[in-house]
Formats: structure tokens, C-alpha cells, sequence
């Protein structure tokens, strides 16, 4: 088991560099499988996550590799359609396979997903989606078993943003025959990207980014070639490390238009935020103002960024409050937090934050992707020295983050318990 130790009270400064998206390059790895031969993906994050897919690929025939952070994919060989639970269990992306499968071969037998214990994340709307194109589903000792002779287009209306279900929907109709129309879709950049590979493969999808999406299915697709966008989310990770340690960064990679909603709040807090050519710069400002923030899927504010934020209202002055509308057990690293002095209060899905002017470093665990990540920035403005365990997590959506934060100034290292 390793550990992140970080010595605060640094302020950082200077430029680091975003990597490719965790959330968009594992549903294009998986649509490598809707064609046949070899696809190449390019600005892969290297993260436990990519790793489990890589795996997963192998597992149903696919030869895998990679260099530089490029993957290169050929389905030419894949005989199996099973997702076993030993790999799904650790990845809920895992049942993204289970749309390719299902349009390319006719079908899938997939293991319910893992994952972050962050609340329950059921893949219903995955599979009503999939019977309304004809998909034949059974449930058998925890595994989704489909199977189809042939997917017809149809009119799938979500009874809420779905991004897994989106995604999953998109790569299944791309091969279906005729039209489906996704009502209520999720809109994340992420969504727009996969629809923009899968065009590019022969798809004939319109409307991505947008709550309808239309596609026409076509017969065949060919193997993919695509550049991984940034990371949003790491990208916001770093803007509110600028913001939390009063520094000044200029984070290479970062996407106004994907990050609005952040940035709209981190100005309210009195941060600077400048757009520069290849980036955004991120000024963090003397005394923090508190703002009261409510998670919304995309475009509102990322539930992804919560816990980040809070760490970042742990040193605001004044009183604020979030709000947690997507997951229903997202606030686990507030006793967390509350170690290292914070002072705040859970009422339901709601916390309320009282700014304090200092927190002090302690021994704290991690317990999911984003909770790692906040105990990591409260680190590095708290006084003395933090200890953040159970980091395997952190390793599923940040690349090298300890590294990139060290090149800031971050007095920080990884170490073995």
C-alpha cells in the first residue's frame, strides 16, 4: 500500500499540463470493438482505469498495445463476448462493452459493474434502452446476458441524463438498422467526442452536445483513429490548487467552454481566471469568498468537482453550502476533512462549510477517486504535514498527479505505508 505525504503552505506557481480524459478514452477503447481490425488512439492517461480496460479488451480477444500513451487496438480476433466479473467489479465504465457487443456479434454477457462507493449508479436505463432496440435481456447470477438477431433503430427517451447510458446507446444504434432517436441524452464533451470518433469510423450520428441525438444506423464500421481530449476534471482539479494555495498556474489543456460552470464559481470566490492560448491561467486570490454551489449534470456544476470544492470552501471566509443532487453517498471525505479542522455540517444531501482561517495536516484516508483528490488539496494549504492512504484510488483518474504537483512548488511525495 502507498501513501501521498504532503507538507502545506506552499503557494504554486508555474504551467502543467492536463492529460487526455479517463471518461472519454475508455468508451473509445471499448468502441474499438464495433470494428473490425486495428484502431489507434492517441493521449491515453496512463491510470489503473486504462489498465482494467486494456485488460477487458484482452480478455474478449482484442490484441492490445501501447507506447507514448497510444494504444493501438485490433478486434480482428475477438471471439468472446463475456465481461467476467473479476475485472468489471473494479470499473463500472466496464459495462460500456456491453452496446458493441451486442450490435457487432449479437451478443454480450457482462458482470454488473463496480466501481467508487459513491452512491448507487444502476444501469437500468442502459438496458431498457437496449430492449427498445430489440435486445432480448436476462439477468442471471450477476451478469446482464443480451442478445439480439438483429438491433432496429427506435425512440429512447431517458428519464434522466444518462452519460454511461448515452454511450453505451450511441455505439449499440451506430450499427442498428434504421433510425434511433435518444431523447434526454446526456450532453457532457465527453458524449460529443465519442460521437465525433464513431462518425469518423462511418457512424451517422447528429445532435451530440444536445439533449436529442439522432442516428442512423449503418451496416458496417471501420477502426478508429482519434486524439483523447483533456481532462475536465483534472483540469479543474488543478484550477481550484491554484485557487486553495493563493498561487498562480497556468493549466495547459483546460477548455473554457468545458469548464463554465467551475469557472464561474471559482470567480465568485474572487479567483482570476485568464484564458491564454493554449490554456486557462488561474490567479488565487488573498482571501477566498464563500459560495454556495448545487451539482447539476453537464453543463451545470460537475459532481465530479465536489469534493474538490469543499475542500477549497474549507478556507473560504464565511458560510457555504453544497448541495448534492447526483449520488446519494458523495460525502464521505467530510469526516475526513473535518480531521484536519474543517468545520462542517451534513444535513441529508446538503453540507454546510464554515470557513476556517487554518487546518492543520493528519493522518486521513482516501475513499473514492475525487474524495482522494480533495484530501490531497486541503493538504497542500493546510499547516504542517498530511498523510493520505489508500491512494489506489487516486490512481484510477490521475495521472502522475504527486509528480505534476511537485512541479508546481507542492512539497509533496509518494511513499509505502
Amino acid at each position: 500500500m502507498e501513501k501521498i505525504v504532503i507538507k502545506g503552505g506552499i503557494s504554486l506557481q508555474g504551467e502543467v499540463q492536463v492529460s487526455g480524459a479517463k471518461n472519454s478514452a475508455l468508451p473509445l477503447m471499448f468502441a474499438t470493438l464495433l470494428a473490425d481490425g486495428q484502431s489507434e488512439i492517441s493521449n491515453v492517461p496512463s491510470l489503473r482505469d486504462i489498465n482494467t480496460a486494456e485488460k477487458l479488451l484482452r480478455e474478449l480477444g482484442a490484441e492490445v498495445t501501447s507506447q507514448d500513451n497510444c494504444y493501438r487496438i485490433n478486434t480482428g480476433k475477438v471471439k468472446s463476448v463475456e465481461a467476467p466479473y473479476d475485472l468489471v467489479k473494479t470499473m463500472r465504465a466496464s459495462v460500456l462493452v456491453l452496446g458493441p457487443l451486442l450490435a457487432r456479434f449479437g451478443q454480450a454477457r457482462v458482470s454488473l459493474p463496480g466501481g467508487c462507493a459513491i452512491g448507487a449508479r444502476p444501469i437500468n436505463l442502459h438496458l431498457k434502452g437496449m430492449e427498445a432496440l430489440g435486445a432480448k435481456i436476462h439477468l442471471d447470477h450477476g451478469y446482464v446476458e443480451a442478445t439480439a438477431d438483429k438491433l432496429r433503430g427506435a425512440k429512447i427517451s431517458f428519464d434522466m441524463p444518462t452519460v454511461g447510458g448515452t454511450e453505451n446507446l450511441l455505439m449499440a444504434a451506430s450499427l442498428a438498422e434504421g433510425e434511433t432517436v435518444l431523447e434526454n441524452a446526456a450532453r457532457e464533451p465527453e458524449i460529443v467526442q465519442l460521437a465525433e470518433a464513431l462518425n469518423s469510423m462511418g457512424a451517422k450520428i447528429e445532435g451530440a452536445g444536445t439533449a436529442i441525438i439522432h442516428i442512423q444506423g449503418v451496416a458496417s464500421l471501420t477502426p478508429l483513429k482519434c486524439q483523447v481530449i483533456p481532462d475536465r476534471i483534472e483540469a479543474g482539479t488543478f484550477m481550484i490548487a491554484a485557487a486553495i494555495t493563493g498561487g498562480n498556474i497556468l493549466v495547459r489543456g483546460a477548455v473554457r467552454k468545458d469548464q463554465e460552470a467551475l469557472i464561474s464559481k471559482l470567480i465568485e470566490t474572487g479567483t482570476v481566471i485568464q484564458p491564454e492560448a493554449d490554456g486557462l491561467r488561474v490567479i488565487g486570490p488573498k482571501n477566498l469568498a464563500s459560495v454556495d454551489i448545487r451539482t447539476s449534470v453537464f453543463p451545470g456544476f460537475p459532481t465530479d468537482m465536489q469534493a474538490q470544492f469543499m475542500a477549497l470552501m474549507t478556507r473560504a471566509v464565511g458560510t457555504s453550502r453544497i448541495s448534492e443532487t447526483i449520488f446519494e453517498n458523495r460525502f464521505m471525505h467530510v469526516c475526513e476533512l473535518q480531521r484536519m479542522g474543517a468545520d462542517i455540517q451534513i444535513d441529508g444531501h446538503s453540507a454546510t462549510i464554515r470557513g476556517t482561517a487554518a487546518m492543520t495536516g493528519a493522518p486521513v484516508m482516501a475513499t473514492d477517486l475525487r474524495a482522494s483528490a480533495s484530501l490531497i488539496l486541503a493538504g497542500l494549504a493546510a499547516e504542517n504535514t498530511t498523510e493520505v492512504s489508500r491512494i489506489y484510488h487516486l490512481d484510477r483518474g490521475y495521472e502522475k498527479i504527486e509528480k505534476k504537483l511537485a512541479g508546481l512548488g507542492a512539497n509533496i511525495r509518494r511513499e509505502q505505508e
